[in-house]
């Protein structure tokens, strides 16, 4: 039988290996899945090359596993604002390394490893430092019906970490609205995708329409409570 349910954070987090690529859904504050990252400080996983839309907010959550030293290398979007400290410090001191990549080709790139195409060509960054690769050297480019693209990768992962609203056994996820975001993307570009969900229901209860990510990209979920607050948001339960 079919059960993709984990019984903890811990147990689906406990073959990460170090030097692990990890896929980290979100955009800003929305669709973090918290839970998954601080169970990831604990599992002890080093050396983690981490990519998300941006580098982390405040204290909590992205901040701090880059906090805990855990990351080596950062690709994302969006790595500084107001409340990027904790990033700011260590891409500063040298002790992390930063990919900035524009937005749309961060989404492209992890939909291009999911969708098994080698490699594509992007009007973004062409004539920038973009256009250029870590150590420095040019990326392809080529001229195509009068405009210039530049070549870019897939992003493949170990593993990647989602939050998601609702679940089945067999891992069929649907969402809540903006904290959808990448989640879809990155649970097909991962060799292991873990999902939170706040609801797991029986098999057939959900709408097949509505599923968003199919069962077949997601290998275990788990079940995070979630209680109101009195200000009518929410919050995990402790």
């Amino acid at each position: 039988m079919i059960n993709k349910i984990a019984r903890s954070v811990a147990d689906a987090l406990a073959d990460v290996k170090d030097g692990a690529t990890v896929l980290i859904g979100g955009f800003g504050t929305a669709g973090i899945p918290s839970e998954l990252i601080d169970g990831l400080i604990a599992q002890g996983a080093k050396d983690l090359t981490v990519v998300n839309n941006n580098a982390g907010n405040g204290e909590t959550g992205l901040a701090a596993l880059l906090s805990a030293g855990r990351v080596r290398k950062i690709v994302c979007s969006f790595p500084r604002q107001a409340d990027s400290q904790v990033f700011d410090a260590l891409y500063r001191s040298g002790k992390l390394e930063l990919e900035l990549v524009p937005q749309g080709n961060l989404a492209e790139r992890i939909r291009a490893a999911g969708a098994g195409i080698g490699a594509f060509f992007s009007p973004t960054g062409f004539g920038t430092e973009l256009a250029r690769h870590a150590d420095g050297t040019p990326k392809e480019t080529r001229e195509i019906n009068g405009k210039h693209y530049v070549l870019e990768y897939p992003i493949h992962a170990d593993l990647a970490l989602i939050k998601a609203e609702c679940g089945d056994r067999w891992g069929n996820l649907t969402y809540r609205m903006a904290a959808r975001n990448f989640g879809p993307v990155m649970a097909t570009a991962a060799k292991k995708t873990v999902a939170t969900v706040h609801e797991i229901v029986e098999l057939g209860q959900l709408d097949p329409e509505a599923i968003v990510t199919p069962g077949i990209f997601v290998h275990q979920i788990v079940k995070i409570d979630r209680v109101a607050t009195q200000a009518g948001g929410f919050k995990k339960a402790a």
